[in-house]
């Protein structure tokens, strides 16, 4: 079993972020499974590094780990997604190409 844990820095670690952590931690060790930390930092407008730190520093604090991700490192980094934005479009990109997905021009109202 793999478990990922993705919470946006877009604000402090908050009681949603932490059922949710601590819910996929306890079902990954249980499994004897890996633990995987993404951080969803996609929205650069909200986010910030303080928030990033108090995530990481606020799930140390409970005693969380994670064997792959954010400051663990792994073979499917980077962990950041915001990082990860050029492979996406590179995968959209050949999706499309290949006739498997299509371009939307939708406004954010549609």
């Amino acid at each position: 079993m793999r478990v990922r844990f993705a919470p946006s820095p877009t604000g402090y670690l908050h009681i949603g972020n932490i059922r949710t952590g601590l819910y996929n931690w306890l079902a990954v060790r249980n499994a004897g499974g890996e633990m995987i930390l993404r951080s969803d930092d996609t929205d650069q407008a909200r986010g910030s590094h303080e928030f990033y730190d108090d995530i990481i520093e606020g799930l140390r604090w409970m005693g969380l780990d994670w064997d792959e991700g954010i400051e663990v490192g792994g073979p499917h980094g980077p962990y950041r997604q915001s990082l990860r934005l050029d492979r996406y479009r590179e995968v959209s990109e050949a999706l499309v190409a290949a006739g498997d997905a299509y371009p939307c021009f939708c406004t954010a109202e549609e």
